[in-house]
């Protein structure tokens, strides 16, 4: 119980400082949420959304799960990318995974952990797609990272596969899906480079992307 109780005296001197330093802060907090991004990340204590691109409570709107996925069957997901877009009209959504993800680990280890095996099934299943790229790269960090990347560009794909993504740009609503990852060595993050804004650019994207992280670890083995 010790420990909880330093969670509340953390948030007392927390808000004290706040409203020291911002003294309507939580008065214009309370009366609305305006976010314009919706990022969509890993559930790692170590990537907080906020702090990462610098940005303040109520100006990012934030879904975390492990491994940082989006599944067409999980309607948790689903319904945070619907209420993004319709309700508070986001027009960018970011899909941030991270290196040494641990769902990453626990997928190429193959690993029995009981009941989340059944959700990174979904990884391994990204693993299985390129699995002989993967296979390819001795070094086990360089091949975790590379399944990290992949399995990015794959979520993206899949955000931009939602009933909310389609029906958005089939109404010519302005939306991008985006797809970046964070490096908790040096905490700087990486624009993969997989930005898309249509449903006609989804294939030529992602594709692009895909060429990217296969050459990067190319110019690895060649190193």
């Amino acid at each position: 119980m010790g420990e909880l109780k330093k969670l509340f005296k953390n948030n007392r001197e927390w808000s004290a400082q706040v409203t020291r330093e911002q003294g309507d802060f939580f008065k214009k907090l309370a009366n609305q949420q305006s976010p314009d991004y919706l990022w969509i990340g890993c559930s790692d204590s170590r990537v907080p959304a906020n702090e990462l691109v610098g940005l303040l409570p109520g100006e990012v709107f934030v879904h975390r799960n492990v491994a940082n996925m989006v599944i067409h069957t999980d309607f948790n997901g689903l319904s945070v990318i619907q209420y993004a877009v319709e309700v508070l009209n986001i027009k960018d959504i970011i899909v941030c995974g991270h290196y040494d993800c641990g769902g990453v680990k626990e997928a190429l280890a193959n690993s029995s952990r009981g009941l989340v095996n059944n959700w990174l099934r979904h990884l391994r299943d990204i693993q299985f797609t390129h699995g002989d790229f993967l296979d390819g790269i001795s070094d086990p960090v360089a091949r975790n990272d590379r399944l990290c990347e992949l399995n990015i560009i794959e979520q993206v794909r899949n955000v931009c596969r939602t009933t909310t993504a389609e029906v958005a740009w089939q109404a010519g609503k302005p939306l991008t899906v985006h797809g970046w990852i964070y490096n908790i060595g040096n905490g700087l993050l990486q624009d993969l480079d997989v930005s898309v804004s249509s449903a006609d650019s989804i294939r030529s994207v992602t594709e692009t992307a895909l060429r990217k992280v296969y050459a990067r670890t190319e110019r690895i083995h060649d190193a």
